[in-house]
């Protein structure tokens, strides 16, 4: 079974390196990795490769920065004739990214069939282009696997027939809990000088990339006030994004000394980080299942989530961009005042291979 499996950004790279894995154990499948240069930047990228073990891509597509319309058609365009070439039974995808509904539609339009892993998931928002590149891809695709209830709700109302439906759980999960232990060992901590004696101070994350948040200069200073209102009561650590770097640099602002700026850090690095913080303040979907998982406070600077289970079961709050909500949440978490929240049922390590597993299954 030839399966050729996709990836963009680095986000994918997490997702992917449980499922090539557990394809590895299986000598009846063949899987090939196409990274389409969506996102790649040289050292990082490195980074994550050689933390997570994944092999060096097959095809790298090398598509690049561009308008939404500008990628999606370059990454058809490349990934077309790869998938020509190899005619692959199976072409796998994961999350929402560009990459993800293009890499979906030159599959379906030759044939291949598809499969989407986190589908179902829905934000109701269409604003965002990840709405859009979900819906999508769930269309077109013939296996579905989902992380949640929700999901599965939320296909099955969009037409999608209930044996398409799997849920398998969650891999971003399955890395997570792979590689904490590994991740514990980091020194990101002391370089960070967040030591005292024995132990660490209380300190917390923060990230920012959507563009709702970002692209307008009025808004991106609002937030950044109400952190730094937040960065009175602990210090913060902001891993900046690549795309806030470059909105970061458009306003004048002054440094606040409780809100650190650093430069992107690799997967083990960050996850350290994300397991010992008191809280995390954030915009990514991805980091909403992994603080649920780890059992840290989340505060989600959206007005809404395309993964409701981390609000219902796990540790997420949704505070939007109000200043206001923003400070009396986490004055709540720094009182002790939070849900516990619980990890979500089947986000136990094994959805890869159970996605691996219903397509041996499938292909037999």
């Amino acid at each position: 079974m030839k399966i050729v499996n996709i990836v963009g950004a680095r986000p994918n790279l997490v997702k992917i390196a449980p499922l090539l894995r557990e394809m590895r154990k299986h000598s009846e499948i063949q899987p090939a990795l196409v990274h389409t240069g969506q996102h790649y930047d040289e050292k990082l990228s490195d980074i994550f490769f050689r933390q997570m073990a994944i092999p060096e891509p097959d095809v790298n597509l090398e598509v690049g920065s561009g308008s939404h319309a500008w990628q999606t058609a370059e990454v058809l365009k490349r990934i077309e004739i790869v998938l020509l070439e190899r005619r692959p039974d199976l072409l796998l995808v994961v999350g929402d990214v560009n990459s993800t509904i293009a890499a979906s539609l030159a599959a379906v339009k030759i044939g291949i069939k598809v499969a989407h892993v986190e589908a179902g998931l829905r934000s109701f928002d269409r604003t965002m282009p990840e709405e859009i590149n979900r819906v999508l891809t769930d269309a077109l695709a013939d296996y579905l696997f989902v992380t949640e209830e929700d999901a599965v709700e939320n296909l099955l109302r969009e037409g999608r027939p209930r044996k398409s439906i799997y849920l398998v759980g969650n891999v971003m999960i399955d890395a997570l809990r792979q590689f904490l232990p590994i991740a514990q060992q980091s020194r990101i901590i002391q370089d960070l000088n967040l030591m005292n004696g024995a132990s660490h101070v209380p300190f917390a994350v923060l990230t920012l990339h959507r563009p709702s948040n970002v692209d307008s200069a009025t808004t991106l200073r609002s937030l950044l006030a109400a952190v730094e209102e937040v960065a009175n009561e602990l210090p913060i650590i902001f891993p900046v994004h690549p795309r806030t770097h470059e909105k970061l640099m458009q306003i004048s602002r002054q440094e606040h000394p409780g809100l650190r700026f650093i430069p992107p850090v690799g997967y083990l690095d960050f996850l350290c980080l994300l397991s010992r913080a008191r809280m995390v303040l954030t915009d990514s979907g991805g980091i909403q299942e992994e603080t649920t998982a780890l059992g840290v406070p989340c505060l989600t600077l959206r007005e809404n989530t395309e993964r409701p289970i981390t609000v219902t079961q796990g540790t997420n709050q949704i505070v939007g961009q109000d200043p206001d909500k923003i400070l009396a949440a986490t004055r709540n978490i720094l009182a002790g005042i939070t849900k516990a929240g619980r990890v979500p049922d089947l986000w136990d390590g094994h959805a890869a291979e159970r996605i691996v597993q219903i397509l041996l299954r499938d292909a037999n």
